[in-house]
């Protein structure tokens, strides 16, 4: 099947039974969930509610499979695509996957939904949508007026009837454009974030692993830390110290220091020099409770972020990170599949109209996905579903030692998002993070992939970095004299700290 041949409708007989009636009012996911069924040959399956038929439906995964909720059999996965292709999108406003009473993240979902913005597909068939978006019809900006109208769920379900060149294609004609001191997202270019981490937030650790990023090209996307200590003098050091070099050479870029939200803060309280706020996210209510989180916790943290008005040129001013695996983890995820989940992360984030968003996808480990394909799937997929719901998606192409991946999977999967029109990936020294311990992707990683498909970085941090002689007016890197003038401003840093 070529990446735009429809989906054909199902040979098979299929019944959608509700034996309570029309849901009224909000859907409860409980007192008006259906039964979907379908024969095959002599066989008949029958799924008792639409979380489940979303669960048999999915690509096989290892974290799926531990929570008891994969299919059985590969033609228990087929049967149960057949019948979510039949499912009729309004299905997911009707039937709540967790129900509205219980979860305030599916209450987010169903209280924001655009029904204008949904309009356009409001008719269509999960499979339907499918073919719609592969369809020439579906251009960017008829993608952007709907995105509104698609629930995380919505996204999810097409995505499982979708190979992995669909994901690609429908994903690479979404785009969502954000500015803070620069601008991610635009067509053409891929950002990438400076992760200079260290062991022991060593800050001569951190400014030679921040330099060497900024001479190979990286850090438009953001200068982010992984703190080793949650110690709040230890995270203003950190933001100071970036924030004063960044204020003496004018790099047209912004500083995190990715720790918990309530310790941004108190860092805002001090009047540190906070640009965004982070904070990991996950799509139920009782899995960011794990985290330590809630809506409301979030919008606190906007409005501090906001008030600050360290933004240039614009002011978006989150930043989230999330990753399939998470709720399931914290067994928090009410019997909905780990990638349904994981979509429902981004609605919590789009409503913060974040700077930045990245699935750490193959972070968790192989109990969740076990191994390359997993991770390029689970990629692909993550990306797919944020860009479709107007979130600005980029992507932690990683994996843990003990996964049954290499570094040539996390080739594949780099090679294929930029292909898709990822906004951003990780620049790690070496592509090893000695802090956190896992392999991503390295400075040298991101020239590659720069230079196979001639992507540009954000065009104010390119300006700056030809002014600053590390680049030619082409992008190329140029060979650095060692009286470069960065340099000496980082030996001065470094005796500074």
């Amino acid at each position: 099947m070529s990446d735009t041949t429809p989906l054909p409708t199902s040979s098979m007989r299929y019944a959608a039974s509700d034996s309570s009636g029309p849901a009224a009012g909000h859907a409860t996911g409980s007192a008006h969930s259906a039964r979907y069924s379908a024969s095959l040959g002599a066989r008949r399956y029958v799924f008792s509610d639409l979380k489940t038929v979303m669960a048999k439906a999915t690509p096989f995964r290892s974290g799926d499979a531990l929570a008891g909720l994969a299919a059985q059999t590969e033609e228990e996965r087929m049967v149960a695509r057949r019948v979510l292709a039949d499912v009729p999108l309004q299905r997911f406003l009707d039937e709540a996957l967790i129900p509205y009473e219980d979860d305030e993240i599916t209450r987010l979902i169903i209280d924001t939904h655009d029904r204008a913005a949904f309009a356009p597909i409001a008719h269509l068939s999960v499979g339907e949508f499918r073919n719609w978006l592969l369809s020439e019809a579906a251009d960017s900006a008829m993608l952007a007026r709907v995105a509104a109208g698609i629930t995380p769920e919505m996204a999810a379900a097409v995505s499982k009837l979708m190979r992995n060149q669909d994901l690609i294609l429908a994903a690479q004609k979404c785009r969502v454009v954000t500015r803070f001191r620069n601008t991610i997202g635009l067509p053409g270019r891929l950002s990438v974030r400076l992760q200079p981490n260290h062991p022991t937030d060593d800050p001569k650790g951190i400014a030679a692993s921040m330099l060497d990023g900024l001479l190979y090209g990286c850090g438009d996307a953001v200068i982010g830390i992984n703190p080793a200590s949650d110690s709040p003098a230890a995270i203003v050091t950190l933001l100071t110290m970036i924030d004063e070099f960044r204020q003496r050479y004018e790099v047209p870029t912004q500083s995190c220091v990715l720790t918990h939200v309530t310790n941004t803060i108190e860092a805002i309280e001090r009047q540190a020099p906070v640009d965004l706020v982070f904070q990991s996210i996950a799509g139920t209510q009782r899995a960011n409770a794990g985290f330590g989180i809630d809506l409301a916790l979030l919008h606190e943290a906007h409005e501090a972020a906001l008030s600050m008005r360290r933004g240039t040129i614009g002011d978006n001013v989150m930043y989230f990170e999330t990753g399939q695996g998470s709720a399931l983890s914290a067994n928090a995820h009410h019997g909905v599949d780990q990638q349904t989940c994981e979509a429902r992360a981004y609605a919590v984030a789009r409503v913060f109209r974040p700077l930045l968003v990245n699935t750490v996808v193959g972070f968790i480990g192989p109990e969740y996905l076990y191994n390359g394909k997993q991770i390029i799937r689970a990629g692909l997929e993550d990306h797919f579903c944020g860009k479709l719901l107007g979130v600005p998606m980029g992507c932690d192409i990683c994996y843990t030692n003990h996964a049954d991946a290499d570094q040539d999977d996390m080739d594949n999967l780099l090679t294929l998002l930029a292909v898709a029109g990822v906004n951003f990936i990780m620049g790690v020294p070496g592509a090893d993070d000695i802090m956190l311990n896992y392999q991503s992707t390295s400075f040298h990683d991101a020239l590659y992939v720069r230079r196979a498909l001639k992507l540009g970085r954000a065009p104010e941090f390119e300006t700056w970095l030809e002014k600053m002689g590390v680049t030619t007016p082409s992008g190329a890197l140029e060979a650095l004299p060692s009286e470069h003038r960065l340099l000496p401003a980082t030996r001065a840093l470094l005796e500074r700290t």
